[in-house]
């Protein structure tokens, strides 16, 4: 009994110095590697001596994915691949054989990045997993989603050509913080969509290490705005000039003026929404259509008084026509076929009748030649202020009006 015991104990010493031995041995997995630095919880960021720690950003991918001309806001999809050092996830070749290993995102820190000038903002992981290196590298990606407010130039729409910027830093404070290092920046699905994304540069300050930011380069598709609502209106105006070729009599003229006043004003409701809008400065697409209204109204209106001046001889809404017996006369003149007297008293009364006839009829004929005269005046007047008003519409359209200062957020 007395040797079972002494071999029971021998055993009991002998297992207890394998699991003090096993358990002060190197890991020989990544996984097991892995463990042990999740075990250590290195949530707070490195502590260099400096307080400064330096994360390199290698490169930049840039995709615009929508423009809100209404809120002025245009929507970006960006993905970030970045580098930093910590010195506690760090180890020796004498410790473990492998160069390299991964690790879950959330169980170390990470760097907060964000956009300064950003009404709304989203960042996700690219992947769950994080690859570290032997001397301490990280390597790590994120997907920022981004809405920024962007004042452009609206003013020569649907011409438009605006930049804007992404101010991309990351958290400051004191002496410490996040240094950023900037590498590649380049742009993807640049020609999606109305708006096109042209160019995309960074801009750095020496001077402040928060105030770098990319500069983008917009333009807008100008296709579907000429096709929906420049060349409608034109078209429009087109036809109003052609219309005075109508004759004035019997009124076809003004119908057709009154159906493209109708026409335009029916345009302009369905295509309101479309258009953009704009605090500083509105743009001249809605001064144009303002123009082409009024134009139209004036138009017609002066086609209706033409035509009352052709039929009625005169303009005056409210005019009381004369009373005329012509007829009594004749009848009485015809009736009364008795004595020489009153036959030529009825001839002469015709006669002045017929005379009176014929002075309307010359005198009518004056106002209609008198209105046509004025008609084609009218006529080389529109057509000239059309003339004018395109030429004045070229030159705005290449005169730099609206700046705006979209670096206002610092």
């Amino acid at each position: 009994m007395m040797a079972t015991a002494r071999i029971l104990k021998s055993l009991k010493i002998l297992y207890l110095f394998i699991v003090l031995v096993g358990s002060t041995a190197p890991c020989a997995t990544r996984r097991c590697l892995a463990e042990e630095f999740i075990k250590m919880k290195l949530f707070s960021s490195p502590q260099p001596p400096e307080c400064i720690v330096t994360v390199n950003l290698t490169s930049i991918q840039y995709q615009t994915l929508s423009v809100d001309t209404k809120v002025m806001q245009f929507s970006s999809r960006i993905r970030i691949n970045m580098e930093w050092k910590d010195p506690d996830l760090a180890w020796s070749d004498s410790q473990y054989m492998f160069d390299e290993l991964v690790l879950p995102f959330n169980k170390i820190w990470t760097p907060d990045l964000g956009v300064d000038n950003a009404v709304y903002m989203d960042v996700k992981p690219v992947s769950s997993d994080i690859l570290v290196q032997r001397d301490g590298t990280v390597s790590h990606a994120i997907l920022m989603y981004t809405t920024v407010v962007c004042g452009i130039n609206l003013f020569t729409y649907p011409f438009v050509q605006g930049e804007c910027p992404v101010a991309i830093n990351g958290w400051n404070q004191s002496s410490c913080g996040l240094h950023l290092i900037y590498g590649s920046v380049f742009t993807v699905g640049g020609d999606r969509g109305e708006w096109q994304t042209i160019s995309v540069k960074l801009h750095r300050d020496n001077h402040a290490i928060n105030r770098n930011y990319l500069q983008v380069t917009m333009s807008m598709n100008p296709f579907n705005a000429l096709v929906s609502l420049v060349l409608p209106s034109a078209l429009i105006m087109v036809a109003d000039l052609v219309s005075f070729a109508l004759p004035l009599e019997g009124g076809k003229r003004s119908s057709f003026k009154i159906t493209l006043v109708l026409s335009f004003t029916m345009f302009l409701l369905i295509l309101t929404n479309s258009l953009p809008s704009a605090e500083h400065c509105s743009p001249l697409i809605r001064y144009h259509f303002c123009f082409c209204m009024v134009c139209l109204v004036l138009s017609m209106l002066v086609s209706m008084l033409f035509t009352k001046l052709t039929t009625d001889g005169s303009i005056q809404p409210f005019r009381l026509q004369e009373m005329s017996e012509p007829d009594l006369s004749a009848n009485c003149a015809v009736t009364k076929s008795s004595g020489l007297t009153k036959e030529g008293d009825s001839l002469d009364k015709i006669v002045i009748f017929l005379e009176k006839m014929d002075k309307q009829e010359n005198q009518i004929k004056k106002m209609q030649i008198f209105a046509n005269n004025l008609d084609k005046i009218c006529f080389w007047i529109f057509l000239g202020l059309d003339i004018i008003y395109s030429l004045c519409i070229i030159t705005f359209t290449r005169t730099a009006y609206c700046k705006f200062n979209n670096l206002d957020f610092w």
